[in-house]
């Protein structure tokens, strides 16, 4: 019994601590949750949270409201960042998530009210990092069983030696309580600080999947490709040289079979790296150096 109050008695204290890094967002219809993500006003919540973007409001953990406005959100990754003119927040000292396992028990933090909500729960599936539907890239899938509620997502999770491991989500993954590692916050979080969004590199083409004859399959070494559907007057695709009609087979040596094959290769530290795409023509195979550029912010998802 003695064991069990102590254990009680030790959550009640990271309900507590954890709190003070957890706050309300008022951006949409119902309150959500959002985290401190600095001390000079930075606090991070995922990108479902937000349905305007102004007139953005924060609830403090010492009961105070307080405007907010938007530095930027990406969501792909389901997240986004705010500002508020309120110095000395308290931040957490985030934790890499690099060690959780399934089976680990897990702290859900939230403030969907003016008071913080708690919940206990396991990490109930883990995997390698993936790719959202929308293309974003999370460093590792993790999955709970914390208890999903009105004002879950944007809120912190612990572990039981209360260590911040990530954000709450209920915008990755249809159905499941998804916890946003450390290494994806601090990357999209910078991102949008600086930039107001994550930059990604760009080909300017449509491309849709095909399979290749099986005389071309042995030619080439691969089953499949990429055939280009469009490509935009002006873009680094038709820059090098690429024509509608071309089959993609590879880019910087990688083989192309699917439109998610391209996504790793258009990541923000490619831009302006030249690589060779290698393509067939009129049945000839070709390779020409393509110039990946910057995709202007005008919303996410279109062409790679």
């Amino acid at each position: 019994m003695k064991n069990a109050i102590e254990i009680s008695e030790w959550l009640a204290t990271l309900a507590e601590q954890g709190g003070r890094s957890v706050v309300r967002v008022d951006g949409r219809r119902a309150p959500s949750s959002g985290v401190v993500w600095s001390a000079d006003g930075v606090v991070i919540t995922a990108d479902h949270n937000l349905e305007w973007d102004e007139d953005l409001a924060v609830g403090l953990p010492d009961g105070r409201t307080v405007a907010a406005r938007l530095l930027g959100r990406d969501p792909t990754t389901d997240l986004a960042a705010l500002r508020v003119d309120e110095p000395g927040l308290v931040a957490p000292a985030w934790a890499d998530a690099d060690a959780l396992e399934v089976g680990h028990l897990l702290v859900g933090l939230t403030r969907p009210g003016r008071t913080v909500r708690a919940g206990l729960g396991l990490l109930s599936r883990a995997a390698e990092g993936f790719r959202t539907s929308a293309g974003g890239r999370v460093d590792r899938y993790l999955e709970t069983d914390l208890p999903l509620h009105p004002g879950f997502s944007g809120g912190l999770v612990l572990d039981l030696a209360g260590r911040p491991l990530g954000m709450a989500s209920a915008g990755l993954v249809r159905d499941a309580a998804m916890l946003v590692p450390a290494a994806t916050l601090r990357r999209v979080a910078a991102a949008l600080v600086a930039h107001g969004g994550v930059r990604r590199g760009f080909l300017g083409v449509a491309t849709f999947p095909v399979r290749l004859p099986a005389s071309l399959e042995k030619r080439v070494g691969q089953s499949g490709a990429l055939v280009l559907t469009a490509v935009e007057d002006g873009g680094p695709a038709s820059r090098a040289g690429l024509l509608l009609g071309d089959v993609l087979l590879s880019l910087e040596g990688k083989p192309l079979g699917h439109v998610g094959d391209l996504l790793p290769l258009l990541e923000e530290e490619r831009i302006g790296a030249t690589v060779p795409a290698r393509l067939l023509r009129a049945g000839e195979v070709r390779e020409l150096p393509v110039t990946i550029g910057a995709r202007e912010r005008r919303g996410e998802g279109g062409a790679p």
